[in-house]
């Protein structure tokens, strides 16, 4: 027999933590229809009006490469294009005719910065060209967890990955951005070459960088690529105690409790038990008799029930001091 008890407000705790999953896709992966994960190619074409339908891009969706060149720019590095620090705040005043001197009437632009250093974003606004790689939500969930993106140029040396703050390295040198929590990787960079000096011993060495050798922006565009990354999503694990008082539940409803009870026949050859004369069992009439909790349900005001925790062996109730019984549900 079930018995009843409320809880309480403090007896309920819902506590956000966040959990990570892991993703690599390979190959041909990346951009297959049940990843979504897609690519596209960024032109700053500045020589003719934009057509609606010219210079499309992407492999699963179609977009149109200026407007991609053109957004990008606009949502992640309009305060960037004057220098990769950023540019200067606003300095506008407002005097007490009303009137605004200043050389900047409006204030700077958001860019979903990482993080609160100092900014070191540059966007490439001549011939070059970007890359934009598209991570759907429903893969990195909330965001990207920083320190978990590395991306390879398949038949190639390439392989970046990100430092945790924002910027997409290959080794030490800086070839885009990621915006983690909109799942957007930037690849700007298109030159690069290197350069090994052994000091004639093939021990020890020195890299120059410089030149133009690797175009980054056309290698992670037209190649095959692995990908992987970690998801972040909060789970909310809520924990309900149930407390049993010294004086609560010391009595079992068992009706093998009670003596005189004897078998009677269901009329199809099987038997069950019935109470007798309703007088306790000399075992369970001394003050040590504590009954064991082995289940305990959950209900709803109309008294449904809603799950149930089943403890990992039977609990004896005490009856000098309190019993607390945690259940976690995480979702």
């Amino acid at each position: 027999m079930s018995i009843f008890k409320p809880f309480i407000t403090s007896d309920v705790i819902v506590s956000p933590f966040k959990v990570n999953k892991s993703f690599t896709f390979t190959g041909n992966e990346f951009t297959a229809s049940n990843v979504q994960i897609d690519r596209f190619f960024g032109t700053n074409n500045t020589s003719s009006l934009w057509v609606s339908g010219s210079d499309n891009t992407g492999y699963i969706t179609s977009q149109s490469s200026q407007l991609v060149y053109r957004s990008i720019k606009e949502l992640y590095y309009s305060n960037y294009i004057g220098g990769e620090n950023g540019a200067p705040a606003a300095t506008a005043s407002f005097n007490n005719d009303e009137t605004i001197t200043g050389p900047a009437y409006t204030p700077n632009y958001y860019n979903y910065l990482s993080n609160t250093l100092p900014p070191d974003r540059y966007f490439p606004t001549g011939s070059d060209n970007i890359v934009v790689i598209s991570i759907p939500s429903n893969l990195f969930g909330e965001y990207i967890s920083p320190n978990s993106l590395q991306i390879q140029v398949s038949g190639s040396n390439i392989s970046v990955q990100d430092d945790g703050l924002g910027n997409i390295l290959f080794g030490t040198i800086k070839v885009g951005d990621i915006i983690y929590q909109h799942g957007i990787i930037i690849i700007t960079k298109t030159g690069y070459s290197a350069v090994s000096d052994n000091y004639g011993t093939g021990s020890y060495g020195a890299i120059i960088y410089g030149g133009s050798g690797v175009d980054f922006v056309n290698n992670f565009y037209t190649n095959n690529l692995t990908c992987s990354f970690e998801s972040t999503v909060t789970i909310h694990e809520t924990q309900y105690k149930c407390t049993i008082r010294e004086n609560e539940f010391n009595f079992s409803n068992n009706p093998s409790l009670l003596s005189g009870s004897a078998a009677i026949s269901n009329g199809s050859g099987s038997s069950f038990p019935q109470p007798g004369s309703g007088k306790l069992n000399d075992n369970v009439t001394g003050s040590y008799f504590s009954p064991y909790i082995t289940t305990v349900g959950l209900y709803n005001n109309n008294k449904e029930l809603l799950a149930v925790a089943k403890l990992a062996q039977p609990l004896p109730v005490s009856s000098v001091t309190d019993t607390s019984i945690l259940i976690n549900f995480d979702f």
